[in-house]
């Protein structure tokens, strides 16, 4: 198998509006009684380009994740998530318009931090015990850092195949956040050969990096067509005048490693 000249690739930068997160403004839901609309969107969330704690951090166990959190956060935030993964666990499911817990989820940026947002997030489903529907829920009306949470939550608390339409609705968007959360395990774990191959492919475009895909050294050893794919990439870019992402080397390597000559060194003339 010939392989095309790489060289390495710049990941775009998270530019362009995100419309998972451009809600328009809800007035602030009275947290005393749990009643109200929903809170707008958390002015701390990440930015595009910023990062959150990383995605195998966020995909462990709870108890594992728990501590990671803890122990990164000051005494007051600490505070907040403890009552709130207590008021969750004691309170799971869905009571009336809104679950008390989808709003500590919605304000988790604000008393977390953007560090640690994601992760008190997930830890918060954890604790409501969220099911397939909960968290479709969460997903559909939520903004781009909880859709973020939902997919790192969905290995843990939906052992089939229901949390794939979230998945697979993620994979369609360019959020880069986004994207690198639906490549985990779960998308491991339930996407077809097609879908997941597609996945990986985005991934390449978008310029999230091939780290994020969970169980990528399985998935890939021996798939040809996915060798073929990532071949007629490379092509289309080389074509076009454009850069092969040096992850692509990297991943057809894994179709068939004993075929795979090394890649040439760039030329950095």
């Amino acid at each position: 198998m010939t392989h095309p000249r790489t060289s390495p690739a710049t990941p775009g930068a998270d530019t362009a509006a995100d419309p998972l997160t451009d809600h328009a403004a809800d007035p602030l839901t009275d947290h005393a009684t749990g009643t109200g609309p929903r809170p707008a969107a958390d002015p701390s969330d990440p930015a595009p380009g910023t990062t959150s704690p990383g995605t195998t951090t966020l995909a462990a166990a709870p108890t594992e994740l728990r501590d990671h959190v803890t122990a990164g956060l000051d005494d007051p935030a600490r505070g907040w998530l403890r009552r709130a993964l207590d008021e969750a666990a004691a309170h799971p499911g869905t009571h009336g318009p809104i679950s008390v817990w989808e709003l500590r989820i919605a304000e988790a940026g604000r008393r977390c931090g953007p560090e640690h947002a994601d992760a008190a997030r997930v830890l918060i489903l954890h604790a409501a015990r969220a099911d397939a529907e909960a968290l479709s829920r969460v997903y559909y009306q939520g903004t781009g850092a909880e859709r973020r949470a939902v997919l790192y939550a969905l290995p843990h608390l939906v052992p089939g195949p229901e949390g794939l339409p979230l998945v697979e609705d993620a994979l369609r968007t360019n959020d880069t956040r986004l994207l690198t959360a639906a490549v985990g395990p779960y998308a491991a774990r339930h996407l077809d050969a097609h879908q997941w191959r597609h996945a990986v492919l985005k991934c390449l475009f978008t310029g999230v990096p091939v780290d994020a895909v969970a169980d990528l050294d399985h998935r890939a050893e021996g798939d040809t067509e996915l060798a073929r794919m990532l071949t007629d990439y490379a092509a289309e870019r080389t074509a076009a005048g454009r850069t092969v992402p040096a992850d692509l080397h990297r991943v057809l390597t894994l179709t068939d490693p004993p075929a795979t000559p090394s890649a040439p060194a760039a030329d950095h003339g």
